[in-house]
């Protein structure tokens, strides 16, 4: 099996054994430590298999006290759908500019504070895509969202934000992305605020969208790049077999 894909037969194991009863609804799962003893994977592995549960509503990870079963019919409705990386990127490059338009006309100084603080935040952590600035790059997209004072906008990025952080395939493709895009990052977060603090709503609309026009090419090439990389992979692959079989007639 790909690597890749080893997660999700994990988190299939889990849910038949759900299913079963040996996981009844409430019970706290066993450690990452156990889990990954009896499924022979590593507890990166494991991990990774628990955030599909929860995004497929099966299980609820409570920071510092564990993972737990849900009940699966109480929690059809906050099921996430799959989606890609770029469908995702798509579809907040529609509402996140239009939040940040509105929120340009009535954003607050103590707002604007706190997105120059996340923003400093930021440049602290670095480039890479590790928890800290991951949850800093959340805080100030959520931070314009609020500032827009439009509930269902609101709503709408806040599940955004849960595709991107709960589906492991969209976590992965922004990890090979956002390691090296960290300057660039910080400098269109600028410009946004910089539209936000001169109340301008259609250039807070421009610097939003071009933020996620580049993060959507940035994500086009690294698709490209590894659809180049896996063609090498088959031809060198037939290569050496043509050669074995050449050499052995």
């Amino acid at each position: 099996m790909a690597d890749h894909r080893l997660f999700q037969d994990i988190a299939d194991q889990i849910t038949a054994l759900i299913r079963e009863g040996v996981f009844p609804p409430g019970s706290r799962l066993p450690g990452e430590r156990e889990l990954g003893e009896r499924f022979g994977v590593s507890r990166v592995t494991i991990r990774e298999a628990e955030i599909a549960l929860q995004a497929q509503g099966k299980v609820k990870i409570r920071a510092g006290a564990g993972v737990y079963v849900t009940d699966d019919a109480a929690n059809q409705g906050q099921k996430l759908p799959e989606v890609s990386a770029f469908e995702l990127t798509e579809a907040r490059s529609l509402f996140e500019p239009e939040a940040a338009a509105l929120a340009a006309s009535i954003i607050t100084e103590p707002t604007l504070t706190k997105l120059d603080e996340l923003l400093q935040a930021m440049a602290k952590d670095g480039p890479g895509d590790d928890e800290k600035s991951t949850e800093a790059d959340r805080e100030f997209h959520m931070t314009i969202a609020a500032a827009s004072g439009n509930r269902a906008i609101i709503h709408v990025i806040e599940t955004l934000w849960r595709l991107r952080l709960e589906l492991p395939e969209v976590r992965k493709v922004h990890e090979s992305v956002c390691k090296h895009d960290g300057k660039s990052r910080h400098g269109e977060h600028a410009r946004i605020v910089e539209a936000l603090r001169k109340r301008d709503p259609q250039a807070a609309r421009k610097s939003m969208r071009e933020h996620f026009h580049r993060l959507l090419e940035e994500m086009l090439d690294a698709n490209e790049k590894r659809e180049i990389m896996e063609l090498r992979q088959k031809s060198a692959a037939s290569r050496a077999r043509f050669l074995v079989s050449a050499r052995i007639g």
